[in-house]
């Protein structure tokens, strides 16, 4: 039988927060081989698959006003400073109209409303193409892919960057796991996804990981490292848990985003202490 898409539409709202639930219990079996129980949410993981559960019950206009690339500039400036916003150079929620003839060579185009979402716009470009993809993504409502719900009633708009260039390439993403506006560990990740490693405070190499890091050499403690962190700490006052993202271009801190549900849970913590020790650190409360 033939079912409307504007019926299917209403169908799938009217039933997103149970389907949202059953789905990210799904997901935490998968990863971790046993079945989530609320009741009991010791470790890490538990307490993030609990908040994406009741998140995805109630919402939390906090999360999305944050998770929202546009509207966390305000934050930002109000709690460490402008100067460590990276420069906006147009935002709308037409690409058509973006200005491309005023941009500089390079620079970075994103939706408000997703993650990961990175276009580099480069000379020679084909803009027709870059506008397209842009009204592409303004269309798709970022909750479906991975039912993270803060996600869902952000108002989509597109923002243009300038591109932080580090030696020619995208700069390194310091993610730092905060608790109740403390830093506790780094997390480093490159724009390929190739490199994983996590550090401590002072710089020493952790044997925490939840996939391959990716590199066996020493990466260079950063010269900003202390500002970066008082930066997390400030930005991460309140939450009993968020990763802030910073990056370090030349010496100069730059604020990435706020991630309140890492990687959408889609991992496990080893060696298995570590979802001990950090969950230990996590003071749950919506």
């Amino acid at each position: 039988m033939y079912i409307p898409h504007h019926v299917r539409l209403l169908k799938r709202r009217i039933f997103r927060s149970r389907d949202g639930e059953r789905i990210i219990r799904q997901r935490y079996f998968e990863f971790h081989g046993r079945e989530l129980d609320l009741t009991r949410a010791h470790t890490f993981t538990e307490k993030l698959y609990r908040r994406m559960i009741e998140v995805n019950k109630s919402g939390n206009a906090t999360f999305t006003r944050l998770a929202d690339k546009y509207l966390v500039r305000d934050y930002v400036r109000d709690k460490i400073g402008s100067a460590h916003l990276v420069p906006l150079l147009w935002s709308g929620t037409d690409p058509s109209t973006i200005p491309f003839d005023d941009l500089p060579r390079k620079c970075v185009a994103k939706t408000s409303h997703g993650s990961g979402y990175n276009i580099l716009i480069e000379q020679p470009l084909d803009r027709s193409t870059v506008v397209e993809e842009l009204h592409r993504r303004l269309t798709q409502n970022y909750y479906w892919v991975l039912r993270e719900y803060h996600y869902f009633k952000i108002n989509p708009r597109v923002l243009v960057e300038e591109f932080l260039e580090t030696e020619g390439d995208w700069p390194l993403d310091y993610r730092i796991w905060c608790f109740d506006g403390k830093p506790e560990v780094i997390q480093i990740g490159d724009h390929g996804h190739n490199i994983n490693p996590f550090y401590d405070l002072e710089w020493n190499r952790l044997t925490l990981h939840y996939r391959n890091p990716g590199i066996t050499q020493e990466l260079p403690r950063p010269g900003n490292l202390d500002e970066m962190l008082s930066a997390a700490a400030r930005l991460s006052e309140g939450f009993d848990f968020v990763r802030v993202d910073m990056y370090s271009v030349g010496g100069k801190t730059y604020f990435g985003e706020m991630t309140f549900m890492p990687a959408a849970g889609m991992f496990r913590l080893m060696p298995e202490e570590w979802e001990f020790r950090l969950g230990e650190k996590w003071n749950y409360s919506l």
